[in-house]
């Protein structure tokens, strides 16, 4: 789940102590009073937030992803460009022996920062495997990984205890496949846990020379690294959660990559800023209404399909995205294995439907509260809801937190907040396989991921045997089902699959990007 993931990576998790006005621009403080490592080619980036965690095994956010890219190395990497595949990286070599074994040759010469030696298999197999070790809350990307057999300095096999379809383009290619200097990381931390942000070794193109909390952070070139050259000296990264000051950042010239909010994006297409190119890329992001089923108030199944049926979607994306978005029909976007033509419920909903269904509950004046973000988007989805259910009797109270506060309330390690949550607005985003977006929501995830408390033995079989099926089509009718088994739970009320607006300066950079419009900094050049 990135959303960035791109506000989350699917799976912004525990944005702790982030500041949504937080960043620079934000905080008042003019660039030209920061004193950079350099001068030279300068690419300029805004990104979504700040930084929580730096180790591969942990993060969850977009824009830390976005920066690791930078600083480590992977078997295999997604290619820039409009579609989705993969190329080799540290691997010179990898290959399908069979449904649960990858074979894999690194690359010679690949160096650890720090005297830490030479990237080798030992590395791969350490870093996989503390992924599982330390349980990290995004080892569900790693499927039924089970261990990876040394063959030789070079070489070994990745070993899954079932088929694992997602391989190619989940893990092996993105965060939690990246490769961390076992001898740096025990040195480190002792039990070769969690580092945090301070990486203890950087094995690729850049290095993390400099960050200042909600202020930037600084990338430049690897002086160990021995691959081709990135286009640019430093990367500067400036954390701006509020996509209105980023807007405002990229038109004083203080970034020169930016994502566009979509309210703003028609504007912007009409009267672009000078030199800027404007790429509209179909996000990988989902965003909908959540409710905790195991709440009191949740329990009956008839007062939570009330409050879908409530619920006008295509009201909420124009107050909301200024008519720049579309339904969703789940949580799988166009574009990807398993995406649904309709929903089971239609988009405009049916207040008089939704009544009936609160009458054979025999509930009235209910209350109920709905926890967000304090963004202006989701702030604006909240009041629009809110007046909706009015309209069949619910009173809903508007919980809008800050980030740091909010991705802890259904998180059960974090305490008893998770007992008092009721409806709660959430964006995931995800990868480009299926499996990436539904394995959040299996009876494991309860009270980490899955914070509607949502269970169903046969959503969970399916997102198993999903796995071991090539055949897109039958993927697809899978998918089609798991999510029709979220909405028919009346857990979920899903609201959009957005689009992915950026621009940027083309006199400074020609930008290289998934096709979800996440920038790949390591294949940007100079204009």
């Amino acid at each position: 789940m990135e959303d960035r993931m791109q506000s989350l990576s699917r799976r912004t998790f525990l944005r702790a102590g982030a500041a949504l006005g937080g960043g620079i621009i934000s905080a008042g403080m003019p660039l030209s009073q920061v004193i950079w490592a350099a001068e030279g080619k300068v690419l300029k980036v805004r990104s979504n937030g700040d930084l929580v965690t730096l180790d591969p095994a942990f993060v969850g956010q977009a824009e830390e992803v976005d920066l690791t890219n930078c600083i480590y190395s992977k078997l295999t990497r997604y290619k820039p460009g409009t579609e989705w595949g993969w190329e080799l990286e540290a691997a010179d070599k990898i290959e399908q022996v069979d449904p649960t074994h990858i074979r894999f040759r690194l690359k010679k010469g690949i160096k650890f920062s720090g005297d830490h030696g030479e990237l080798t298999a030992k590395d791969v197999k350490f870093s996989f495997e503390r992924v599982i070790k330390l349980n990290s809350p995004i080892k569900p990307q790693w499927g039924s990984l089970n261990h990876v057999e040394l063959e030789d300095d070079y070489s070994g096999v990745i070993v899954f205890n079932a088929p694992f379809a997602a391989v190619w383009l989940v893990p092996l290619p993105y965060a939690v496949g990246q490769i961390v200097s076992e001898a740096a990381v025990t040195k480190a931390t002792k039990d070769g846990g969690n580092f945090g942000v301070k990486p203890p070794a950087f094995s690729g193109p850049y290095v993390l020379a400099d960050w200042k909390p909600n202020q930037y952070a600084l990338l430049t070139r690897n002086p160990d690294w021995s691959g081709p050259k990135p286009g640019f000296d430093e990367i500067r990264i400036l954390p701006i959660p509020d996509a209105k000051a980023a807007e405002r950042a990229y038109q004083a010239g203080d970034v020169d990559f930016t994502v566009v909010g979509l309210d703003s994006l028609s504007a912007f297409k009409s009267n672009p800023p000078e030199n800027t190119e404007i790429a509209e890329r179909a996000s990988t992001r989902y965003t909908w209404i959540g409710m905790n089923i195991d709440h009191p108030k949740l329990k009956d199944i008839n007062v939570r399909k009330a409050i879908q049926w409530a619920i006008n979607v295509p009201q909420v994306l124009d107050t909301a995205y200024d008519g720049q978005s579309i339904a969703a029909t789940g949580i799988i976007p166009p574009g990807i294995v398993g995406h649904r033509a309709k929903t089971l419920i239609p988009p405009e909903g049916d207040l008089a439907k939704a009544k009936e269904l609160l009458e054979k509950a025999g509930v009235n004046d209910l209350t109920l509260t709905l926890d967000c973000t304090n963004d202006s988007k989701t702030s604006a989805i909240a009041q629009t809801v809110q007046a909706q259910l009015s309209q069949v009797g619910i009173s809903l109270v508007v919980n809008a937190r800050d980030p740091g506060t909010f991705w802890s309330l259904g998180v059960e390690s974090e305490g008893d907040s998770w007992k008092d949550v009721q409806l709660f607005i959430m964006t995931f985003s995800g990868l480009p396989d299926p499996y990436d977006y539904v394995t959040w929501f299996v009876q494991d995830q309860v009270g980490i991921w899955n914070w509607q408390r949502f269970r169903s033995q046969r959503f969970d079989e399916l997102n198993a045997k999903g796995l071991s099926i090539n055949d897109p089509n039958e993927r697809a009718k899978l998918y089609q089902e798991m999510q029709d088994l979220m909405e028919d739970s009346g857990a979920f009320r899903f609201l959009n699959n957005e689009t992915n607006p950026v621009m940027y300066r083309t006199t400074q950079m020609k930008a290289a990007m998934r096709p979800d419009g996440t920038p790949l900094y390591i294949d940007f050049q100079p204009a």
